[in-house]
């Protein structure tokens, strides 16, 4: 048995030799910044590859847009204003908080960000967004790139049912994908070093199943290194967080909400991604300059 581990884990790092291949799937610009660091140590330490799909159009982020206006020079807390100038600003804020994070590509199903709601429902059956366009895109994307793990935002009952659908229909698209080869989805979340917090699956989605209730894997960027300690990787996401300058709510509520970004392991990838995803995480931690990370 310490033979099969042994070969599975020697597998699964001459597998990302040539650096990790990802993909994430998001609902709103901005909802990258979950996991900066860890898209970051990807691209520029492990040689890998990372590309972004967002499903909407971020028309909806104009609350507490009003330091973000007087930046910008438009009235985008004003609803109106804001859907009709927003999608712009905020496209271009996430390519340059992708330009940060080193992503490659894009690609956008730029379905409107109506407002706030926790139900994922209208949108996952095609009610309010147009599910077969976003299908078709992640499939053919998914088609396209062998991917070595896709990587969502875990749909614990409080967030955003934008998120919850991204999350979902990534799940979905993984499942219909053909082939032996499938990535290994992961789902991430910030939590502070001390925080518990257990999630099993979104209630009505047993595609979201998460039997062991716990992250499995996570990357401390807080951890102090360099000159007399006073560097690390939240500086990185400082970087990511301040090309936002339209959402105030993120800029001074959502910085240094938590040190760890934490990654959840589904249950549709089978036991045997497992050896893949500590590969991943244990060439974060020995690459680049010191950090921290680990296998919970």
């Amino acid at each position: 048995m310490k033979h099969l581990c042994w070969l599975f884990c020697l597998t699964a790092h001459l597998a990302l030799a040539q650096g990790p291949k990802v993909l994430l799937v998001t609902a709103h610009p901005d909802d990258e910044t979950t996991f900066p660091v860890t898209v970051y140590k990807i691209t520029h330490d492990l040689g890998g590859v990372v590309d972004l799909m967002l499903l909407t159009d971020g028309q909806g982020g104009y609350n507490g847009a009003e330091l973000g206006a007087q930046y910008y020079g438009y009235s985008l807390y004003d609803s109106i204003i804001g859907r009709e100038r927003l999608p712009a600003i905020r496209k271009q804020e996430l390519l340059n908080a992708g330009r940060i994070m080193g992503i490659r590509n894009y690609f956008f199903a730029d379905q409107a960000d109506d407002g706030y709601t926790r139900d994922p429902a209208p949108y996952v059956t095609g009610i309010k967004w147009d599910t077969a366009l976003i299908n078709k895109k992640l499939d053919q994307v998914l088609a396209k790139t062998p991917y070595d793990f896709v990587i969502l935002m875990l749909p614990n009952p409080e967030q955003h049912g934008h998120h919850k659908t991204a999350t979902l229909v990534a799940l979905r698209a993984i499942q219909r994908l053909k082939g032996p080869n499938k990535p290994v989805v992961l789902a991430g979340k910030e939590l502070d070093r001390t925080q518990k917090f257990a999630f099993t699956e979104l209630p009505g989605y047993p595609e979201t199943r998460i039997s062991s209730g716990t992250y499995a894997f996570s990357f401390d960027r807080a951890a102090r290194w360099g000159h007399e300690n006073k560097l690390s990787y939240l500086i990185v996401a400082d970087w990511v967080t301040n090309e936002y300058k339209s959402q105030g709510d993120l800029q001074n509520n959502g910085i240094h909400t938590g040190e760890l970004e934490t990654f959840w392991y589904f249950d549709l990838n089978g036991p045997g991604g497992m050896a893949k995803a500590k590969a991943l995480f244990e060439a974060m931690r020995q690459s680049g300059v010191p950090g921290k990370s680990g296998t919970h």
